[in-house]
């Protein structure tokens, strides 16, 4: 058979003229004029498979004509097919046949559905990289200019993402082409197709030569930064990084300079934002003389926009701005034109713009050292820490251990130790939890004495919270505690004061014991819970509570492989034997499991 087969015809009938050779592709056209999808896609995810059945050369000459012929499914059918063609190459006879696969993948970049398109405009660049370039202007250029002047606009969408592939090695008369009509793409009617271009129009300027990135890339950027539609010009800002970097600074300051000026005082906040967003990579593109002289006021607008989605992206980018600045002048520049304008931030009507701030100006102390952090950057962590938002809350606490560096424990203790046991004691729930996962990190960075002194007392009422996953959470707390603090401080500090809850009247506080012992049993070692806790387990088996006793056998499975042979025998044994004639049917089945579990059954 030569040729394309349409649908109604198929290349070939199953065992039709005797040749089991070409049984696969009879399967495969079945399958594909299959009503149910999923067979439908398994046979296009077995593409492969089949190609390697047929041989390069039927592959050329009937698969994929009989591919490009079907290409009127479901999406998801076609995505699948897209992404298959772009690992084709060796399936078809290599980089001499490359150009095969082009028909079949040049229809799906045209359909309507854009994550097919995208994912046949991905394959394409695949292999585009495989052409020799006399084969690349043979096929694969001529393929891009049909795509640019389409008549719908999905075809020229999807010519957007090749220009930038095919440039480099096509020979000069051709890069004028492609060129002029990338030009043409970037003043198209349709906004859809101007986005596309703007969107590769920064990876289309890195692959130019530098002469046209100035006469042609330029004004290109200059008009999309200033077309009627926003979710055009934003795209621009973007394209905006790539172009800053190929240019000198007076280039720069002449060519640019004055586009993303416009951009930063947009009348669409979107744009705004997506120059707050880039922020940092402008930054490092333009240099820090543009920085001090352009950007700086433009971030000082940025801060104090309206929209608080601006806002918020300027503040996330506070730190990496104060970062990059030259080291020469930093502290004066930070001092005097962004931290006024973060001292508003702070008190900012909006959590999210609060919340992003809180993420990053913890970073500023270690930039603005011990005397400035202590009389400005202090002040405005305690507002923070005071914050009516948890989640500013929590970004300061997360942070604290970059602050302890530059002003010391003393000062921290004293500045902020005392909003955060008002936290502690907060009467939401989740607020608690926050400061419980954060106490080993804070417990580090205090060191143990001081952790005795202020904040034990904290870990401790947390195991009798009335809610059960603040319970938890301070068992576990306990447990890196001890990690980090050691058994001897367990021992003389914890350990005591979790046993002595074993006969509290609350039953929910005896549980609480037992978790803690399973937590505690492993970092404290044998000897410690053999002595201390293995008694109170074993007492505990006689509660009146049928939760306590069968969490007393789960205890005693727990510690079971810390404890020596003697106690499991002597002690342990007896005590799961008696627990497993228990008359609660859920004691008697973890005695029974932790019986089998350690062995003593």
């Amino acid at each position: 058979m030569a040729g394309a087969a349409g649908p109604g015809t198929g290349p070939v009938a199953a065992g039709g003229d005797g040749d089991d050779s070409l049984y696969p592709i009879a399967v495969l056209i079945d399958e594909l004029r299959n009503e149910d999808v999923q067979l439908r896609l398994n046979s296009i995810k077995k593409l492969s498979t089949i190609a390697l059945a047929l041989g390069v050369e039927r592959t050329r000459t009937e698969l994929l004509p009989f591919l490009t012929d079907t290409i009127y499914d479901e999406d998801e059918v076609l995505l699948a097919l897209a992404e298959q063609l772009g690992n084709f190459t060796g399936l078809v006879g290599g980089p001499d046949f490359a150009h095969c696969l082009l028909p079949p993948l040049e229809s799906l970049a045209t359909v309507e559905e854009t994550v097919v398109r995208d994912k046949a405009v991905e394959s394409l660049r695949q292999i585009s990289q495989e052409h020799t370039p006399i084969a690349l202007e043979a096929h694969f250029v001529p393929l891009v200019k049909r795509l640019a002047s389409g008549d719908w606009f999905t075809s020229r969408t999807s010519a957007c993402g090749l220009f930038s592939v095919c440039y480099p090695r096509a020979s000069n008369a051709v890069k004028a082409e492609i060129r002029q009509h990338f030009r043409s793409l970037c003043s198209d009617d349709t906004p859809m197709v101007r986005r596309a271009a703007a969107s590769k129009l920064g990876e289309f300027a890195k692959v130019l030569e530098l002469d046209s990135v100035k006469s042609e890339i330029v004004p290109l950027f200059t008009n999309l930064a200033s077309d009627e539609q926003d979710s055009v010009r934003l795209l621009a800002v973007e394209a905006c990084v790539s172009i800053a970097q190929l240019l000198s600074q007076e280039d720069l300051e002449a060519l640019v300079m004055p586009t993303l000026r416009q951009a930063a005082e947009d009348k669409s906040w979107r744009v705004r934002y997506m120059v707050a967003d880039k922020f940092s990579e402008l930054q490092k593109a333009v240099g820090p003389k543009i920085t001090l002289n352009d950007l700086i006021p433009a971030f000082q607008n940025l801060l104090k926009d309206c929209e608080a989605e601006v806002r918020a992206a300027a503040a996330h980018k506070v730190k990496e701005l104060c970062e990059n600045l030259p080291p020469e002048g930093r502290e004066t520049i930070i001092m005097n034109q962004i931290l006024p304008f973060i001292k508003e931030l702070v008190s900012d009507t909006n959590q999210h713009v609060k919340s992003a701030l809180a993420s990053v100006i913890m970073g500023l102390s270690t930039i603005l050292g011990k005397e400035n952090t202590i009389e400005h950057l202090l002040p405005l962590f305690l507002a923070q820490l005071k914050d009516e938002c948890p989640e500013v809350r929590l970004n300061i606490i997360s942070n604290l251990d970059c602050v302890n560096e530059v002003i010391g424990i003393r000062q921290l203790s004293q500045s902020l130790l005392p909003a955060i046991v008002e936290l502690a004691e907060d009467a939401k729930w989740r607020v608690r939890l926050a400061i419980i996962e954060y106490m080993p990190l804070l417990a580090g960075q205090l060191g143990v004495q001081f952790f005795d002194e202020k904040l034990n007392s904290l870990c401790m009422a947390w195991l009798v919270d009335h809610v059960y996953a603040i319970r938890e959470a301070a068992t576990n707390n306990l447990m890196k505690l001890v990690k980090k603090f050691g058994t001897e401080w367990a021992q003389n500090t914890i350990v005591p004061k979790v046993l002595v809850m074993a006969s509290d009247p609350n039953y929910l506080h005896r549980m609480t014991t037992l978790f803690c012992i399973n937590a505690l049993s492993e970092a404290c070692g044998q000897e410690i819970t053999t002595k201390q806790m293995l008694p109170i387990v074993l007492k505990m088996a006689g509660d009146q509570v049928a939760n306590v006793r069968f969490n007393v056998a789960k205890s005693l499975q727990k510690i079971g492989p810390i404890l020596d042979t003697d106690a499991l025998q002597e002690e342990v044994k007896p005590i799961l034997q008696k627990l497993g004639q228990d008359e609660d049917v859920d004691v008697k089945y973890f005695a029974q499991e932790a019986l089998s579990v350690l062995a003593l059954a």
